[in-house]
């Protein structure tokens, strides 16, 4: 089962070759998606804290523009996402709380 809202009324069900709405919001989430991922491994190796703390910053509002075009193409139904049956999504949690017990840390403070 599908997660979405329907597609606007006037889109058209062939699409043409020139570039509309949709594709321009894809493009910009799949540029966002690129930009996220970069900027990830370049605030893990900054190596100067004033550095760091910018990267961190324009990674944080590069995540948030990418889920404000998410969010966009969500309303619009031009993104729709899986509904998972509820035993494969415990199945999958009871998979990795049992990685629980190889981490290094509890959590607790000493």
């Amino acid at each position: 089962m599908q997660i979405g809202n329907p597609k606007p009324p006037g889109e058209p069900q062939v699409k043409g070759p020139q570039m509309n709405d949709r594709d321009r919001l894809q493009d910009i989430l799949a540029t966002e998606k690129y930009l996220t991922d970069s900027f990830n491994i370049a605030t893990r190796e900054a190596s100067h804290d004033a550095l760091f703390k910018d990267v961190l910053t324009v990674l944080t509002e590069t995540h948030q523009a990418c889920r404000d075009v998410y969010n966009l193409m969500f309303q619009k139904g031009w993104y729709k996402v899986e509904a998972e049956q509820q035993p494969k999504i415990n199945q999958t949690y009871q998979q990795f709380q049992g990685y629980t017990s190889q981490f290094p840390y509890t959590g607790t403070v000493q």
